[in-house]
C-alpha cells in the first residue's frame, strides 16, 4: 500500500529553499545517461514497481448516441456509465466523441516538434515562479527532490469572444511569429476539448440528479489550462516517475495519451495501468469537480511512469471555472444525510494554493479545506 504523507509541512523547505545552482533538466541530454542526478530518484515506497501492472478495466463512455440527441433513453443510459465510474475511482474513457482525427494527429505532431527543439529555444515559453502556465522542464526551480523525469508546455485557454485567439496569441507572443501554426492548431484543439467537456459536463449533472444544464451552465464561461506532456526514456526507469502521485486540483482531465503508454491509477491498495485507445480519450474527475459534487464523485490517485526505450506524449485539457466563480454544491446534493463536506472556495484561490502554497498529492482538497478554515479563524 501506498504510504503517502501531506506535503505542506515540507513545501516551504522545499520550494526555492537550496543554495546550490538549480539543476537543469535537458532531456537531449539526460535520457542517454547511464546514471540519473540523486533529485530524480524517489523514495523506494513510491517507486514504480519493477514487475507490469495489471491494467484497468476502464468504463468506456461511447458518446454516439448522446451527441445525436435522437433518443432520451440513449443519454440516461450514456450518464448512468458515466456515474458509476466516478463513484467508483472517477476516470472513465470516452469513444465516438466527435473531436476530428486529424486534429488530434497534429496536435502530437506538433508536440514533437516544440520538444526536440533546443533547451535555449523551449526556455523562450520558461513559466514563472508562482504560476501554472508555461514551459517546464521539469521542476528544476521549484523543488529540489522526487522531480518528475518530464518536461511540460502549458498555456491558458478560455471560450469568452474577447479571448478566441488566447493560445494562438500566446504562441505568437512567446515563441515568434514561426510558431503561429503551433499556435492555430493548439487553439483549434483547445476549441475542441472545451465543447466536448461541456457534453461531459451534461452527463454529469444528469448522473447526479441536478438538471442537465447545470455544470454545463457553470463552465460555460471557464478559465482552463491545456498542458503538453513529454516523458522523456530514462535509462533507470525504475528509480524515479514521469509524474508523481496525485489527484488533479482542477475541475475535469480529457488526456489523450500517444501508443507507448504510462498512465496508472491507484485502485484497491495497487498500481493500475489505463492502457492507450488511439481514437479515445481518458477522463478523470479533479478535486474541483469532488467539491462540486460534495464527495459523491472521486478525485483518484494517478501517477505516471517512464520508461527506456522511448519517450511517450500526452495531451491534458484541464477544465476549471472562472476564476471568481464561487465553487458550491447544488442544494440537491446536500440534505442532512449528505451535509456539506467542503467550504466555498474560488478557483482562484485553489490554484495559488496548488502553485504557491501546497505541492499536488493525493490530500491536496484536504489540506486546501484545513488551510481556508484556518485563515477564516
Amino acid at each position: 500500500m501506498i504510504k503517502h504523507k501531506s506535503s505542506m509541512p515540507s513545501l516551504q523547505k522545499e520550494y526555492m529553499n537550496y543554495q546550490q545552482k538549480p539543476l537543469v533538466f535537458d532531456s537531449l541530454i539526460l535520457q542517454h545517461e547511464s546514471n540519473i542526478p540523486q533529485q530524480f530518484i524517489w523514495p523506494d515506497n513510491e517507486k514504480p514497481s519493477s514487475e507490469k501492472v495489471k491494467e484497468l478495466a476502464v468504463h468506456v463512455v461511447d458518446l454516439g448516441g448522446f451527441l445525436s440527441g435522437q433518443s432520451s433513453c440513449s443519454a440516461k443510459e450514456t450518464s448512468k456509465v458515466v456515474g458509476e465510474a466516478c463513484k467508483k475511482h472517477g476516470f472513465f474513457l470516452v469513444t465516438n466523441h466527435g473531436v476530428n482525427v486529424s486534429l488530434i494527429e497534429d496536435a502530437h505532431r506538433y508536440m514533437n516538434l516544440f520538444f526536440d527543439l533546443p533547451l535555449s529555444e523551449k526556455q523562450r515559453a520558461q513559466r514563472k515562479a508562482g504560476e501554472s502556465c508555461g514551459y517546464a522542464s521539469s521542476f528544476t526551480g521549484r523543488f529540489s527532490s522526487k522531480l518528475p523525469w518530464k518536461e511540460t508546455l502549458s498555456f491558458q485557454f478560455s471560450p469568452e469572444n474577447n479571448s478566441s485567439n488566447m493560445v494562438k496569441d500566446y504562441f505568437e507572443n512567446t515563441m515568434g511569429k514561426e510558431y503561429i501554426r503551433l499556435g492555430k492548431v493548439y487553439q483549434e484543439y483547445c476549441n475542441a476539448m472545451n465543447t466536448l467537456s461541456l457534453q461531459i459536463m451534461e452527463l454529469l449533472g444528469m448522473s447526479l440528479g441536478v438538471s442537465q444544464s447545470h455544470f454545463k451552465e457553470l463552465f460555460e464561461d471557464n478559465d482552463s489550462i491545456m498542458r503538453l506532456n513529454y516523458y522523456p526514456r530514462c535509462q533507470k526507469p525504475d528509480l524515479t516517475l514521469g509524474t508523481g502521485p496525485h489527484c488533479d486540483p482542477t475541475s475535469l482531465t480529457i488526456l489523450h495519451q500517444d501508443s507507448v503508454g504510462g498512465l496508472e491509477v491507484f485502485i484497491e491498495n495497487e498500481w493500475r495501468s489505463i492502457a492507450p485507445k488511439q481514437n479515445a480519450f481518458i477522463v478523470n474527475i479533479g478535486d474541483t469537480f469532488m467539491a462540486l459534487s460534495n464527495g459523491r464523485y472521486k478525485s483518484c490517485l494517478h501517477r505516471a511512469v517512464v520508461n527506456n526505450v522511448s519517450h511517450r506524449k500526452s495531451l491534458a485539457f484541464f477544465l476549471c471555472p472562472k476564476k471568481d466563480k464561487v465553487v458550491s454544491p447544488p442544494d440537491e446534493l446536500v440534505d442532512e444525510n449528505n451535509p456539506r463536506i467542503y467550504p466555498d472556495f474560488t478557483w482562484s484561490t485553489f490554484l495559488e494554493f496548488t502553485q504557491k502554497h501546497y505541492r499536488a498529492d493525493m490530500n491536496t482538497l484536504q489540506a486546501f479545506t484545513h488551510w481556508i478554515q484556518q485563515k477564516n479563524i
